[in-house]
């Protein structure tokens, strides 16, 4: 078996174990929460509810999409955009691996088409900071309601700042690839060099109206998901105001980012939980909403990422 051949199969088992650990992490939660009130929490969920969560993920998915065709044509590439739709969604297939370093798979996807490794992968970590400057936005939005949370959003924060100055230093990263070349030889150096073109190609997207771009576009996409989140709670009965709401969603989105956990797995769920019990909701209801809520956003995007990916596997089949 070749490498490209192997790495859909190493994905599907990622995607595999990740499903498992989730269903077994779920019924944990549930056993924790009480059996009974989460039941009864899932019972209030109408179908009607559950497909407006959806339809808002659905506005999440599309105006980051936007952003990411944007981000291509800046580079050269007019990607038709039924096509780059479908190869934007197969990346989310394998988002529940470590660090949703899985969603590269967008980019073996587009080299086909003439993208080139460096322009995808470029493409990719702006809007991977792009997300996180929305998110630490979106969070700041009702940090007063839980301080105890500045720790970590200042953690962030600088980390962030840290990078994007980096990045933006050209003659720092060339100097940097030179001596790398001298330094190393072969598939070390050919990797580092491939990291550096990446981030040289990144700095293209990183000028203060893109920020501004990518922010606000950013600000609007995962709103739209912390929405869902008030929306779901309230149906639940909580009585949560809008900005703790957005706090609790975007803050549990870091908890999950920062534990390198495959699509966040464990450690988002786990802060979701213990904010809404803080907050005085009972932990049967807290299971149920991060149960549901999850299901709405990050699995319904794996699931939206493995029918997007079935009719190329057709093809490349016959």
């Amino acid at each position: 078996m070749t490498q490209r051949a192997a790495a859909p199969v190493r994905g599907l088992r990622a995607l595999i174990l990740s499903v498992v650990a989730a269903a077994v992490g779920y019924l944990a939660f549930s056993l924790w929460g009480g059996w009974q009130d989460v039941l009864a929490a899932l019972r209030q969920v109408s179908w009607p509810v559950l497909l407006l969560l959806l339809l808002l993920s659905l506005v999440n998915y599309g105006l980051r999409f936007a952003r990411w065709q944007h981000y291509l044509s800046l580079f050269g590439h007019r990607v038709p955009w039924l096509r780059s739709l479908r190869i934007y969604l197969g990346g989310f297939a394998l988002t529940t691996t470590p660090g949703k370093a899985g969603e590269a798979l967008r980019c073996v996807l587009l080299q086909p088409l003439g993208v080139s490794w460096p322009h995808s992968l470029a493409a990719l970590l702006a809007e991977r900071l792009g997300d996180l400057v929305a998110i630490l936005l979106l969070a700041a939005i009702g940090l007063s309601a839980y301080p105890q949370g500045r720790g970590v959003m200042l953690f962030m924060t600088v980390v962030l700042l840290l990078l994007l100055l980096f990045i933006q230093q050209r003659r720092w990263l060339e100097q940097l690839d030179q001596w790398l070349r001298r330094r190393f030889s072969g598939r070390a150096a050919a990797l580092a060099a491939g990291l550096i073109e990446t981030m040289l190609h990144s700095s293209r997207l990183f000028s203060l109206p893109l920020l501004v771009y990518s922010a606000v576009l950013g600000v609007v996409a995962w709103g739209a998901e912390g929405v869902a989140f008030y929306y779901l709670v309230q149906v639940l009965g909580t009585d949560l105001d809008l900005p703790t709401a957005l706090f609790i969603y975007a803050f549990s989105m870091l908890v999950g980012a920062v534990s390198f956990l495959p699509g966040g797995l464990g450690g988002a769920e786990l802060a979701m939980v213990t904010l809404l019990t803080l907050h005085g909701m009972s932990p049967g209801v807290a299971v149920a909403a991060t149960v549901i809520i999850r299901l709405a956003t990050l699995w319904f995007a794996v699931l939206l990422g493995a029918v997007a990916l079935l009719p190329g596997r057709q093809r490349h089949a016959a």
